[in-house]
């Protein structure tokens, strides 16, 4: 069975920082691009970022550009998304999801990709 655990997320001020963490169990993620997404109240899931099995492509949706940082440690089964600067528009829960083909440097930018997911990790930017 594959889970993945989401943690990491919480409130915080606009302009700080936070570092959230998907565990992945049932499933050897090394073979396997990554990604996270993201759903605020009323607005339709969005890609955030994506990683490719060994960590050699990443893409982020525009609105995250520069500011966060998708990463991965597959001796972990664990991946990371950095959130720097952060704005009140990134508020919303956050899913980490395994995409569904193995071993393509393709960075995947829509659900269907996927099909693994976590529960998600809230995430509050106050203003």
């Amino acid at each position: 069975q594959v889970q993945l655990v989401e943690s990491g997320g919480g409130l915080v001020q606009a302009g700080g920082s936070l570092r959230l963490s998907c565990a992945v169990s049932g499933r050897t993620i090394s073979v396997y691009g990554m990604g996270w997404f993201r759903q605020a109240p009323g607005k339709e899931r969005e890609f955030v970022a994506g990683i490719s099995y060994n960590g050699g492509s990443t893409a982020y949706g525009d609105s995250v550009k520069g500011r966060f940082t998708i990463s991965r440690d597959n001796a972990k089964n664990t991946v990371y998304l950095r959130m720097n600067s952060l704005k009140p528009e990134d508020t919303g829960v956050y899913y980490c999801a395994t995409d569904r083909a193995a071993l393509t440097i393709l960075v995947h930018r829509t659900a269907g990709w996927y099909d693994y997911w976590g529960q998600g990790t809230q995430v509050t930017v106050s203003s």
